[in-house]
């Protein structure tokens, strides 16, 4: 793993309504590496991913990625910054109009507008191939499983080649055999594209397989961090209850 720091966080603090959902939370995610933010719901995970894309502004704290100061840079930037970002959030929810081609044609077509068919075709074979449905290009969103909805959700985001992919709750509602396959393809693509990734997760399965590093976040601030091994190992009983 390649130490250069893609994404830093000092002193992140959110509140709602007097409730402060992240209390001073620092962070850093290397290049290529799997960070998983491990916790209970609402113990302000998914807030955190949306103060990292600007989605909600913090309070106090810095957010910087690839270098960049998020609450310093301009409109233009922020968007070039987030192109290099990809999110597959809990629903991974796809266009019901539209076939599985045209949903992972449709940002190419958005940010590569003078990409040419035989490219795009290329790409849209690419990634359905990466996540193991090479066929279901012709296929309606609702003629798909849950577990294929997510693969083509992932695909639709890989599809721009991020180099840091947010996983928010990436195996939720999936039966347990389904949810093995999707950590495994968070860990092949990676391996593949060395991509950086912070994986938001309760499900310690998912945690095992694809961590190089687990924070553990209780009521917004991060109480341990380590490898897996690591907080297994932890005596804390608030912690040894994830991994029981």
């Amino acid at each position: 793993m390649e130490h250069e720091a893609v994404v830093r966080i000092k002193g992140l603090s959110k509140t709602f309504r007097e409730c402060q959902i992240l209390k001073n939370v620092d962070l850093e995610i290397h290049k290529a590496e799997n960070v998983v933010v491990l916790g209970k719901s609402g113990s302000g995970k998914s807030t955190l991913i949306r103060c990292m894309v600007g989605l909600t502004e913090p309070d106090e704290g810095e957010i910087c990625i690839f270098g960049k100061d998020m609450a310093e840079i301009k409109y233009d930037e922020l968007n070039e910054v987030r192109t290099r970002i990809g999110f597959l959030f809990q629903s991974g929810a796809l266009y019901d109009s539209m076939t599985v081609y045209e949903n992972l044609a449709f940002p190419l077509r958005h940010h590569k507008k003078e990409m040419s068919k035989e490219k795009l075709d290329e790409l849209i074979h690419e990634v359905l191939d990466n996540v193991s449905l090479p066929d279901a290009g012709s296929m309606m969103p609702a003629e798909l499983s849950g577990g294929m909805s997510k693969r083509i959700g992932l695909a639709r985001t890989l599809i721009l080649r991020p180099e840091i992919m947010l996983y928010d709750e990436p195996t939720t509602g999936l039966d347990t055999a389904t949810a093995k396959e999707i950590s495994q393809l968070i860990l092949d693509m990676q391996r593949k594209y060395k991509i950086s990734s912070l994986i938001i997760t309760h499900d310690i399965t998912c945690a095992k397989m694809t961590a190089d590093r687990i924070l553990m976040l209780k009521e917004g601030t991060i109480v341990a961090e380590g490898t897996y091994d690591d907080m297994e190992k932890n005596e804390d009983g608030w912690i040894k209850s994830f991994f029981a």
